[in-house]
């Protein structure tokens, strides 16, 4: 939530089926596209940090995982000056790669709350 992608991309797979889903475009697959997408995501955040995680259900054996949460966060996002709070719906998938795990998927986006059924739409 600091503009810098460098952390995050250590905790993720460099293999070729890695994908990443975010609130900012469609999803990214193989480990360029996912970096490409980071970096631009990444730019999105500034001055700002995890204040919270809400985990709904976890998976773990000994070839995968899975985490679901609500990730509470707060930033300047974009062209804002104010740090503010926001809230993302995240799952992400792991698995062991040369003795560590790593992210092989993450999908996040803002849908906390219910949403009508036109929200849908386009």
């Amino acid at each position: 939530m600091k503009g810098n992608p460098a952390p995050a991309k250590k905790l993720f797979s460099q293999r070729d089926d890695v994908t990443l889903g975010n609130p900012f475009g469609p999803f990214a697959h193989g480990w360029k596209q996912v970096v490409e997408t980071m970096e631009q995501a990444a730019s999105n955040y500034r001055d700002g940090d995890a204040t919270g995680f809400e985990n709904i259900a976890k998976c773990v054996t000994s070839e995968l995982a899975y985490i679901v949460e609500v990730e509470q966060l707060r930033s300047k996002v974009g062209g804002r000056s104010d740090v503010t709070p926001l809230a993302l719906r995240a799952t992400s998938v792991f698995r062991p790669e040369d003795g560590l795990w790593k992210i092989v998927h993450r999908h996040a986006d803002p849908i906390t709350t219910a949403q009508p059924a036109d929200s849908v739409l386009h």
